[in-house]
């Protein structure tokens, strides 16, 4: 993992996101943390498929959830797959 940068949750941030939040950085360190927003998708972020698919499977494992697998589309936004992780709990 690369170095944990801008990593502190968010003021009312939840935990799912504030995984997202943490694996996107450590993915994709390009992604400045001020552009990372729960309204925005990964693709928007400049993540590819296996960014993305990367990001998933470490959130889901840093909260120790199975990897939500249905419901996951390219346009998904953060605030729709930190709903998928909190729902695989």
């Amino acid at each position: 993992m690369t170095e944990n940068r801008n990593v502190a949750a968010v003021d009312g941030e939840s935990a799912e996101l504030a995984a997202l939040r943490r694996c996107i950085l450590a993915v994709v360190p390009a992604v400045p943390p001020e552009h990372i927003h729960p309204d925005r998708s990964l693709a928007q972020l400049g993540c590819n498929s296996i960014d993305r698919a990367e990001i998933l499977v470490m959130a889901a494992g840093e909260l120790a959830v199975a990897t939500p697998v249905d419901g996951i589309h390219e346009d998904s936004d953060l605030d729709s797959l930190a709903a998928l992780l909190r729902e695989s709990r």
